[in-house]
């Protein structure tokens, strides 16, 4: 089994792993293209965050594993990842020569600090998270799948 967030009793902080470029199908999004991978897994970490109370700008900690790395990708993976948020996490990039399937090029994980008025259940089972269309949208259904 594997958890995508994780939120810790006593402490507010929610941990995603695991956050790839797929769509609320499980499909990949921008085969072979890092920035378009990128944009998918800022989309798919927001829903997860927003899951559990939480934004972006309340990531305190990432970590984004890249397939064949080259400094000249870094605007590619940070600019999507950094969109509109208001300070840079601390954050860690490791280059790997392959991830768990061979269409995702990047993989990120991170850690977000909860304010304890909004720490929530994660779903799980059934009523887990699926990740967001390419589009943006949320899958049919999401919200009423959502119980805490």
């Amino acid at each position: 089994m594997v958890s995508q967030v994780v939120t810790t009793d006593g402490e507010p902080l929610a941990h995603l792993s695991g956050q790839v470029a797929w769509d609320a199908d499980g499909r990949p999004v921008g085969p072979g293209d890092h920035e378009a991978q990128a944009t998918q897994i800022a989309r798919n970490i927001e829903a997860a965050l927003a899951a559990v109370g939480a934004t972006r700008h309340d990531i305190i900690k990432e970590t984004v594993y890249v397939v064949d790395y080259r400094p000249a990708l870094l605007p590619a993976i940070f600019g999507p990842l950094r969109a509109g948020i208001r300070q840079a996490p601390a954050s860690t990039l490791v280059g790997v020569p392959a991830l768990f399937a061979p269409e995702y090029l990047l993989e990120v994980e991170v850690v977000a600090a909860l304010p304890a008025a909004r720490a929530v259940r994660v779903p799980t089972g059934e009523n887990a998270l699926r990740p967001v269309p390419a589009t943006g949208n949320r899958p049919a259904g999401a919200e009423s799948d959502r119980k805490n």
